[in-house]
């Protein structure tokens, strides 16, 4: 059975090992947790501290879903943080059941809009943005990390 519920800074490992696994299918993904993602150790704690909130997805006790929110710059709107969903569990309504949770979470905090970043590399989450109303922007960020990652911003505007 599949459940969504708030992250607990003891989810840690697990949440490791899902990120690790999603990481692992592009080529130059480099999983660096202490040098680059120390968040990861103490998630709940690092997104309350923050203004944000996170969650985690279980099936059978093994986490294989996230996702999480924090304000955005422009403090009318909240920034979308980590989806991540299992190889095994896409295509079934996973992904869009927890970003389902970021815009209820917006709404409630009468945020105006959503903004995202994404890794180049991860076309198929850009295909399901778009599908669900975000838009690519035209601004890319590198982050300067040993993945040599580069991002798409994306923005869902909820004053529609």
């Amino acid at each position: 059975m599949l459940t969504v519920r708030e992250a607990q800074d003891q989810d840690a490992d697990q949440l490791i090992e899902l990120i690790a696994g999603v990481f692992a299918e592009y080529p130059g993904c480099v999983m660096d947790v202490d040098g680059e993602l120390p968040e990861l150790r103490c998630i709940a704690s690092h997104f309350s501290a923050h203004g944000g909130k996170f969650w985690v997805a279980e099936r059978d006790g093994q986490v294989v879903g996230c996702i999480g929110f924090a304000p955005a710059t422009d403090e009318s709107g909240i920034e979308l943080k980590k989806l991540y969903v299992h190889s095994s569990e896409r295509k079934h309504g996973l992904g869009g059941q927890l970003v389902d949770r970021i815009e209820t979470a917006a709404r409630a905090r009468a945020a105006r809009f959503i903004d995202l970043w994404s890794d180049t590399r991860f076309t198929t989450a850009h295909a399901f943005y778009e599908r669900r109303g975000w838009v690519r922007g035209p601004t890319t960020r590198a982050l300067h990390d040993q993945s040599d990652t580069v991002e798409y911003y994306f923005r869902k505007d909820l004053t529609r």
